[in-house]
């Protein structure tokens, strides 16, 4: 298969905001090797109490335009599943193409309490999602947050499960990169194969104290830079279909 799912003019009529996001993520696709590749597209968005300061200065919003000017490529229904969550899930909605603007900012004010860090949480709702979704594709699940979880075992367990299933979990954290806050997503980033999971489904990376700052071109290379290993990894052992 080759192309995008959605082609650019189908991007300036339903979301012309986001053409430069679209044409900054065909770059870093086309580098990638991933030119035509299909697959789902999550979001994971951290709504707990700390994570205030993201939603009111438009770092979160900022970053699901950008997921979804990528998404565009990858997947041709020009929407994106959106977990928000903090000690428990508090809500799945989507975004789209043709309604992206404040979506992400509307959905929150609307959430009420922002709670703890729950990993887990979101993570079986993504898992649950894309099971009940019947998708055939593989998917890139973009997981958003300020701090490590909760219960460090509960995440670890889901990931390591969730190893033989066709997710990529690329976890992107907000925040002071000094922060002992994120060892534990650096320990995910790490677990051995095949010891602790089958394949390697998962990647890190800090965007910082002002995340908007990164640079839309380095954000996407950040995003894809370990989906090409996973694939192949997860063709080879029958968890993506070739």
């Amino acid at each position: 298969m080759t192309g995008s799912a959605i082609d650019l003019r189908k991007v300036r009529e339903t979301a012309p905001s986001l053409v430069n996001l679209y044409k900054s993520a065909g770059i870093s696709l086309r580098k990638h090797d991933l030119e035509g590749v299909r697959a789902a597209v999550y979001l994971v968005l951290d709504h707990s109490g700390s994570m205030r300061p993201y939603y009111r200065d438009g770092s979160v919003q900022a970053l699901a335009d950008r997921v979804l000017g990528l998404s565009a490529h990858l997947d041709d229904d020009g929407r994106i599943p959106v977990v928000f969550f903090s000690t428990e899930v508090d809500a799945v909605e989507e975004i789209t193409l043709g309604g992206h603007e404040g979506r992400v900012d509307a959905i929150a004010a609307g959430l009420g309490h922002m709670g703890k860090t729950s990993y887990d949480a979101a993570m079986e709702a993504v898992i649950d999602h894309y099971l009940d979704s019947g998708a055939s594709e593989p998917a890139l699940v973009v997981f958003q947050t300020d701090g490590g979880p909760v219960s460090k075992l509960a995440a670890e367990r889901y990931l390591c499960k969730a190893a033989r299933l066709p997710l990529f979990w690329q976890f992107v954290g907000f925040g002071n990169t000094r922060s002992s806050q994120f060892d534990f997503l650096r320990k995910l980033d790490e677990l051995p194969v095949p010891a602790a999971r089958v394949v390697d489904n998962a990647g890190y990376f800090h965007a910082g104290l002002d995340p908007r700052a990164v640079a839309d071109s380095e954000l996407y290379d950040r995003l894809l830079g370990e989906f090409p290993a996973w694939l192949v990894a997860a063709r080879a052992a029958g968890i993506v279909r070739a």
